[in-house]
């Protein structure tokens, strides 16, 4: 069996009672550690706090070692039960999907056990979770990459009045370019959006476009360490969020959209002063 578990946002003790009876069943446990992270990180004390919590050891999947050599992890699976824990909910990455579906192919028997994600804990900002349009990600520009693909989805949203979540870029044991051309990888230190990041380039794929999907004084909601007890959550116009100081990661940003009065009742407990 492959069980692949949620462990929400938070920090070790968010597994769900049933993930953690998985995992302590389980001959090998996996921890994938690419399309998001725990509050706590990945530093080998944090790594420890989840073994001693979980009473398992615990090998960290990255990238290439999930979508390049996932087949090792399912061969594992049709003899013994292997867990695989992502961070919030299972299916909050298409990866994991197409995992599911590499399992299946090959006759391993898949187990989901959910937790909270970024997906369903933003309702903690006030905004209805059905007035949110599609959920775009934003990825680190580069000098000659800059893609703006998104941009159309947000003016969709807007035009409809939808709220809009973005998903932050986060890299983590990522390839440099040029250890890429010489075919021996060096990997970038790890590097994690901010909100104030991603602000400054949707303001400068918004100048290119001039399409007035959304502007300086556009509110938006600021969140970063969702889930946590140190959790921060700031409203206000894209120019005031700027220079907000957000802290640790993970952030993530909302462009706000027609609101109901109740959704602007909240939305005031977190304006920017």
């Amino acid at each position: 069996m492959l069980y692949i578990v949620g462990l929400g946002l938070g920090d070790e003790r968010d597994i769900t009672v049933r993930g953690l009876d998985a995992v302590r069943r389980c001959a090998k446990v996996y921890m994938e550690a690419y399309t998001s992270l725990l509050s706590l990180g990945l530093d080998p004390a944090s790594l420890a706090n989840l073994e001693k919590m979980y009473g398992k050891e615990i090998t960290v999947a990255d990238r290439e070692m999930v979508e390049e050599r996932a087949d090792q992890m399912l061969t594992e699976a049709k003899d013994a039960d292997v867990a695989f824990l992502v961070v919030g909910d299972p299916f909050g990455a298409t990866t994991h999907t197409d995992l599911v579906v590499r399992a299946r192919d090959m006759g391993v028997e898949v187990k989901v056990i959910h937790n909270a994600s970024v997906m369903n804990a933003v309702g903690i900002c006030g905004l209805q979770l059905y007035r949110y349009g599609e959920t775009i990600s934003i990825p680190f520009f580069t000098e000659t990459w800059r893609p703006d693909s998104f941009y159309e989805k947000i003016q969709n949203s807007r035009r409809l009045g939808l709220h809009t979540l973005c998903l932050l870029d986060i890299r983590v044991k990522e390839p440099t370019l040029e250890s890429l051309c010489r075919g021996k990888k060096v990997y970038e230190p790890p590097r994690f959006m901010t909100v104030n990041t991603a602000i400054s380039q949707l303001l400068e794929v918004e100048e290119l476009h001039g399409g007035s999907a959304y502007g300086p004084d556009s509110l938006c909601m600021g969140v970063a360490r969702l889930g946590s007890d140190d959790q921060k959550i700031v409203a206000g116009p894209m120019k005031k969020l700027l220079d907000v100081d957000f802290g640790a990661p993970l952030h993530c940003l909302i462009i706000v959209g027609e609101t109901h009065p109740v959704e602007q009742e909240m939305l005031e407990f977190y304006m920017i002063k």
